[in-house]
């Protein structure tokens, strides 16, 4: 009996230490604000020999200081793992002449000494990532949104044809001058070349409503309590095959935090004057989460 007692509470300080001993965060959009970044990881006592954190793309853009941010996490590289959003993309194509915004904050990091080796950095990035719990649950990280007609895998699979290209140095260029446009704004697996990869390319940074059949729409940004006539948020698409599967993106500020048992949505606005937000999740289950926020200033004002 006495050895049993002791068994179940080894059991229960085994536990114990693995949360102490490692922690998972995701991290909505930091777009440049690495002030709040450095708040919230102090907020979250994060240890970079210790625990892992998982950003949800837009890294860079709109914020004070995108060098910082990517100084960071190039410097814990082991621990931090970006996915790239539309705004890391445009940095690229900014670093090549193919694209310029009117409010971009990217000069800093497009005349930094080691622009190079940021540059190159960013572009290893996934456009997603994949984990699971030991439950066997799956957990997809990406940016904007997933199409209703890809499963799990499928997703997968397409990232990976974008990432073979952005990861080729003789490929890049090419790739970044064909990526932009709005059309075709559906998806069909016979397509072929620079409308394939675009279609992946809008879907996983740029998505946030379609209609019931995935027709994407690139005009609406609005809460999606307010969704055009006929198009209802990706996630919420009768069809979508990714259901079973809990998905974590940013992207939409106006969307604000979404929880639900299958979604976390975590871009709070944090360059519009929101919050930075980091959700802790359980390797063992991810049911099982906790909310961090950081009050942030406002970089941008929202429509200028």
């Amino acid at each position: 009996m006495l050895i049993r007692q002791n068994w179940g509470l080894f059991i229960k300080l085994s536990r114990i230490y693995r949360c102490i001993a490692m922690a998972t965060y995701l991290i909505g959009d930091v777009q440049g604000c690495d002030q709040a970044l450095g708040l919230l990881l102090e907020r979250i006592g994060f240890s970079p020999s210790r625990d892992h954190i998982y950003l949800l793309g837009d890294l860079v853009n709109r914020g004070p200081n995108s060098l910082a941010v990517l100084r960071r996490c190039m410097r814990w590289a082991d621990c931090i793992h970006p996915v790239l959003g539309n705004h890391d993309l445009h940095l690229l194509a900014s670093a090549y002449g193919v694209r310029k915004g009117k409010r971009d904050t990217l000069k800093a990091v497009l005349s930094a000494p080691e622009r190079t080796q940021l540059l190159d950095w960013l572009a290893q990035q996934p456009l997603v990532r994949h984990l699971r719990s030991s439950k066997q649950q799956d957990l997809l990280l990406l940016h904007a949104g997933v199409l209703p007609q890809w499963s799990l895998q499928n997703t997968l699979r397409y990232a990976q044809e974008v990432q073979n290209w952005l990861r080729s140095p003789a490929d890049l260029p090419h790739f970044l001058r064909h990526m932009y446009g709005n059309t075709p704004n559906y998806w069909q697996e016979d397509w072929q070349g620079f409308e394939r990869l675009r279609v992946i390319v809008n879907a996983l940074t740029r998505l946030r409503f379609c209609s019931p059949t995935g027709v994407m729409d690139f005009d609406s940004a609005e809460h999606s309590d307010a969704a055009p006539s006929g198009l209802l948020p990706w996630f919420d698409c009768p069809q979508r095959q990714t259901q079973n599967c809990v998905i974590a993106f940013g992207h939409w500020s106006t969307l604000g935090l979404l929880e639900r048992p299958h979604l976390i949505g975590l871009d709070t606005g944090c360059v519009w004057g929101g919050a930075l937000s980091a959700m802790r999740i359980d390797m063992q289950d991810f049911s099982q989460r906790q909310l961090y926020q950081i009050p942030c200033p406002q970089a941008q004002k929202p429509g200028a």
